[in-house]
């Protein structure tokens, strides 16, 4: 099967890349810099030359607090974007993948999200990434929207990497203990994505790790396993004080019968901190 990738020079594209050459399917990538999903004609031009299986869009605009001051500019890449890939893909009778987030629901719920519960995003980036889902569905029959949350991995800038980054320089760091979700390594994401497409089953699928924790409780883990001396202080989401609202409560699970489940947070983690020291190496 012959698998393009949008987003290819990013944290999750990196990984997919890598999983579906691993898997045995040819594949193609390319960065913003060489194919920007808001380009319509341009990205149906490229999909129209490679003419691949399935498209996998992992393209996005990542900056939660970014899109409050710039939602539309957001929109453009995780709403309309989305849209044009999927519409691409449907004109070669390709299917598409629509990565998602946690953040289209408003945490209310107090127990993992599955597929059938009804999104309300609290923020302009997670309206931007439900517009997204939306595009993706309405322009290809065969599409895949994969929800996943708090995504961590080689070559992009996430939770684990600031907090060894702080934890260089100083002896605390404050972090949150009322945002609770399921933090996921994009290795694991990336196999599971390639998992998923080598089947049928279109629709929306929640693939994030196993289990839950809070931002605060990630943090802790993180120097336990990092063997950081380090000190965590929580603090509120009210004190802390960011641009946009985050969800109290966003883990995810899958009602599917089938669903493609990920290792738990704690393993992602252990597996980002060695293949992190083996890069550094």
């Amino acid at each position: 099967m012959k698998v393009l990738v949008t987003g290819a020079a990013g944290m999750l594209g990196r990984d997919l890349m890598l999983a579906a050459g691993n898997a045995g399917h040819e594949v193609v990538g390319f960065g913003r810099a060489e194919l920007d999903v808001t380009d319509a004609e341009g990205l149906a031009r490229r999909v129209d030359l490679e003419r691949p299986d399935v498209v996998v869009n992992s393209a996005a605009w990542t900056d939660v607090d970014g899109a409050e001051e710039a939602e539309e500019d957001a929109l453009a890449v995780n709403g309309a974007g989305a849209g044009n890939v999927a519409a691409a893909a449907a004109e070669i009778g390709a299917s598409v993948v629509y990565v998602s987030t946690d953040y289209v629901f408003d945490g209310t719920k107090n127990e993992p999200y599955v597929e059938s519960d009804q999104p309300a995003p609290l923020s302009a980036y997670g309206r931007t990434k439900l517009a997204g889902e939306e595009a993706t569905a309405a322009a290809n029959k065969r599409h895949f929207v994969v929800r996943s949350a708090g995504l961590f991995g080689i070559g992009g800038n996430n939770f684990v990497e600031t907090m060894l980054r702080l934890a260089d320089g100083q002896s605390e760091v404050l972090v949150v203990r009322d945002q609770i979700g399921s933090p996921t390594y994009t290795w694991h994401l990336a196999y599971g994505i390639v998992r998923l497409i080598e089947g049928l089953e279109f629709g929306i699928h929640h693939m994030a790790a196993a289990g839950q924790c809070s931002w605060y409780d990630f943090a802790r883990e993180i120097f336990e396993q990092a063997k950081v001396d380090c000190k965590v202080l929580s603090v509120s989401t009210e004190e802390f004080g960011r641009p946009a609202a985050r969800p109290p409560f966003s883990a995810l699970t899958s009602q599917r019968e089938h669903a493609i489940g990920l290792p738990p947070w704690q393993d992602g983690l252990a597996g980002y901190l060695a293949q992190r020291k083996a890069e550094e190496s």
